[in-house]
């Protein structure tokens, strides 16, 4: 079992050594999690008999129950890593994932399929308490940057991924979940052996306290400290917008554009690339011109933008065409982070990364449900329509929400009031 982080901020060998080992069980994470989303829509059209808007309301039903499960289980999880420490907590959500992809992998009916994302919705917290983890290690100057990087570990989960998963589940649909669970379970135990604990005894909180640890208390929380409840509004609507694709890109595309699951995984790839791209060579370097504020309001400007060509792309090029506008999308949450960090002190981030995760489970309980709905109407009546984009125009509509909304928000707090 591995050590507790020790010493200041100041030693930035050791905080650059702790945030490897965060990035490293982040990427492992993101590549598990990528090898299903080529799969798991055509598993579920396998079940209804190939109904493509049936598999699409099905969808629906599984987002929404693992959303509904996040919005219950992340503040309490949140408030959990806050009193007993980052890597418990991350044990336990990556056990879960374990456990889901295993359920997947076996499953005989859309009833086991349902089980397994009850169990994962109800212990997922690895990004979030990740994100906790970065600000526990990080300078709040920083952050921004260590954002960037963390969101490119979930983006080379999407390169790696949906292509393994898409090749994977050519051979056999199952296939895709016994690999991804195999990867979990690596994960699991490079997290017990390997990964140190980043929040000291005397930086956690005192007690746990049920009041806080609620998707209300969340709220409370965030209407507590300066521009918090306002930034994550913009967050609310990213993350709203942002479910699009999980819900329904893989019939999407199948229906558009009559894409296998492997040339499905090779757009993810390309998704992917552009976005560890501006991750990693582009978002430190911006930040430091232009501010976080400036990031958000440029990721929010370019994903409203890149969803608009996504829907209106006739033809497979097309589409491929938006991926370097909606990778610079890609500026949104390291700016967000980094905004919303510097407001919370040390012993209050899994707090923080907890309401989020309570506005993620809000936005994945309704947004698969608006989304996967009016893809489904506008399947169904595209003789009539001809708009099989329209849910995506959708999501394009609330990015414009969100900027519009970041016009609003202040800048960062001065370092000097800022929580390290």
């Amino acid at each position: 079992m591995s050590d507790q982080i020790q010493g200041g901020a100041g030693d930035d060998r050791r905080w650059a050594g702790a945030f490897r080992f965060i990035f490293a069980a982040a990427v492992i994470n993101a590549i598990s999690f990528g090898i299903m989303i080529p799969v798991l829509p055509n598993l579920i059209k396998e079940f209804t008999g190939g109904d493509t808007a049936a598999a699409s309301e099905w969808n629906v039903v599984f987002g929404a129950v693992w959303g509904v499960m996040q919005l219950f289980c992340g503040p309490i999880l949140g408030m959990m890593s806050d009193r007993y420490g980052r890597r418990p907590i991350l044990l336990i959500s990556i056990g879960g994932l374990a456990i889901d992809f295993l359920f997947m992998a076996l499953a005989p009916s859309l009833l086991w399929l349902f089980v397994g994302r009850v169990i994962n919705g109800l212990t997922a917290a690895s990004f979030s308490t990740a994100n906790a983890y970065v600000a526990d290690v990080t300078p709040p100057q920083k952050r921004a940057k260590a954002f960037g990087w963390m969101g490119s570990a979930f983006s080379f989960g999407f390169i790696v991924g949906p292509v393994l998963g898409g090749f994977l589940g050519d051979i056999d649909l199952r296939l895709p979940f016994f690999v991804a669970a195999g990867l979990t379970t690596l994960n699991w135990l490079y997290g017990f052996f390997v990964l140190p604990e980043s929040l000291t005894p005397e930086r956690r909180v005192a007690r746990f306290d049920w009041k806080r640890a609620n998707p209300v208390g969340s709220l409370g929380f965030l209407r507590s400290h300066n521009d918090l409840l306002g930034l994550a509004g913009v967050g609310f609507l990213f993350q709203l917008a942002h479910t699009v694709l999980p819900s329904i890109f893989v019939l999407y595309a199948g229906y558009r554009y009559d894409w296998t699951p492997s040339m499905m995984g090779m757009a993810m790839m390309g998704t992917g690339i552009a976005g560890v791209v501006v991750q990693t060579m582009l978002v430190g370097p911006v930040v430091a011109r232009i501010g976080e504020r400036g990031a958000l309001l440029l990721g929010a400007a370019a994903g409203a933008a890149g969803f608009l060509i996504y829907g209106l792309a006739s033809e497979g090029w097309m589409y491929l065409a938006g991926i370097p506008v909606f990778a610079f999308m890609n500026f949104l949450m390291p700016g967000l982070q980094g905004l919303m960090t510097r407001r919370v002190e040390s012993s209050g981030q899994g707090q923080l990364q907890g309401a989020n995760q309570a506005m993620q489970g809000i936005a994945s309980v309704i947004g698969p449900i608006i989304f996967g709905t009016v893809f489904a109407w506008s399947v169904r009546h595209d003789g009539q329509l001809h708009e099989p984009g329209l849910a995506i125009f959708l999501a394009s509509g609330m990015l414009v929400g969100a900027f519009l909304l970041a016009l609003k928000v202040g800048h960062a707090p001065k370092a000097a009031q800022a929580a390290a």
